[in-house]
């Protein structure tokens, strides 16, 4: 047997311990199963991201653990943000709250640092359950008869762990999602983004509104100020891969003419200070499906490439794929079956939950890069409540979010009062 040679043995291995990873190893903990999850860092730790905690993340952090609010938002953890203001090509803003419903008392999304939000994810994990091993880097994996013998290095020391499944939650990059399902990069389904921390930035949103600018320049594509805590912010562009290497386009010096000569930005950056450099990642877009599991192995996250390809939010979408993993994983210890058959349902459930909204942001990032169209719904929305009212409806309910695709609805629109 292989287990007499691993250093650990396990029936769960979740390789890392971001959000989607992080997830994963919670809710298992609340199915009363026990496993190891390893990351290559030590938390806290950076992460290049856009920062933005969207409604589908609080509902997650909501299951987590009641006090979500005091662990994730307060005491400058968080910045809260009710909406998001979109300003067009043609420099008209259009602020669509986050909720028809919102109050005062109520969060609907905040920004937070990712050094902080995964962190503090960290924190959640149940040690009756769960053993963390940081500063462990996944190096290679063996498919035996009797399971996975898995090689990581930790604190600089070879070692092996033996286990039935294998969770790939190690980010675009992922090992797992490369060995065992064949991903590849693929530009269409991908987009780079930068970005930098500034200090006083002119006129944020006084509600913190997160803000996305559709600047003709960065077309399929969009520059975002996202204010955090203490008068910080996280600014930054991203840009469909497709779109870079057939332009050519440089990412920073794109995003640094915008902030010194954008009619839009360059007062409001004037007197600004980056905390650092640039920053770049690459983003793996849910705009295609892809095969999410097999043999004893389950994608949750960035290595299932879930992001939003409009939005490029991707917290929410790996928080999710950690629940339906744990309620799939569950099924396969009850069982004590790993096989790609019993393990599918983790695809099945989880795109019935997301696809719907997936293939839409693939339609709205089209719809972006249309400069004349996105003018024309953002000049409607700003004259006619009513049409205000359902883009506000849109982010609560993605079936009035499919208004979007239909060529009707910008009929309407073009005789809306």
């Amino acid at each position: 047997m292989e287990t007499a040679h691993a250093d650990y043995t396990t029936t769960v291995l979740i390789a890392g311990a971001g959000p989607a990873g992080a997830s994963t190893a919670i809710f298992l903990a609340k199915e009363k199963i026990s496993h190891i999850i390893i990351d290559k860092a030590s938390f806290p730790r950076d992460k290049v991201c856009g920062d933005a905690i969207s409604g589908k993340s609080l509902g997650m952090l909501r299951r987590i653990t009641d006090d979500w609010e005091e662990k994730f938002v307060h005491n400058h953890k968080g910045s809260v943000s009710n909406g998001i203001r979109f300003v067009a090509p043609n420099g008209k803003s259009l602020d669509v709250p986050f909720s028809s419903k919102a109050q005062s008392n109520t969060i609907n999304g905040f920004v937070s640092r990712r050094m902080e939000f995964d962190n503090n994810l960290v924190k959640q994990l149940d040690t009756a359950y769960t053993t963390f091993l940081p500063q462990t880097s996944l190096e290679a994996i063996t498919e035996t008869p009797e399971g996975l013998l898995v090689t990581v290095v930790q604190n600089g020391i070879s070692k092996t762990i033996f286990t039935q499944l294998i969770v790939g939650a190690e980010g675009r990059s992922s090992m797992v999602a490369k060995k065992l399902a064949g991903h590849s990069m693929e530009p269409a389904h991908f987009s780079a983004g930068i970005r930098a921390y500034y200090q006083n930035v002119k006129g944020l949103h006084t509600e913190g509104f997160i803000e996305l600018h559709f600047i003709k320049a960065v077309q399929p594509g969009y520059v975002w100020i996202f204010p955090l805590p203490n008068g910080a912010c996280n600014v930054g562009v991203g840009m469909l891969s497709k779109s870079i290497a057939a332009r050519k386009a440089n990412l920073r010096q794109l995003m640094q003419d915008c902030i010194n000569t954008h009619p839009q930005l360059k007062e409001r950056f004037a007197g600004a200070v980056a905390e650092g450099p640039f920053e770049g990642w690459g983003l793996p877009l849910g705009s295609k499906k892809r095969k999410l599991s097999g043999n004893r192995f389950i994608l949750t996250g960035d290595a299932a490439s879930l992001i939003d390809p409009f939005t490029g939010e991707g917290i929410g979408n790996a928080m999710v794929s950690g629940l339906v993993a744990s309620r799939t994983i569950a099924k396969a210890v009850a069982a004590n079956e790993y096989s790609a058959a019993l393990l599918s349902a983790y695809d099945a459930e989880l795109y019935n939950k997301l696809w719907a909204e997936l293939k839409l942001g693939h339609y709205l990032q089209t719809l972006s890069s249309k400069p004349a169209l996105f003018n024309f719904v953002v000049s409607k929305a700003l004259k006619s409540k009513s049409l205000r009212d359902t883009l506000t409806c849109m982010f609560e309910n993605v079936n009035i979010r499919k208004q979007l695709t239909n060529p009707l609805f910008y009929l309407r629109i073009l005789f809306n009062r």
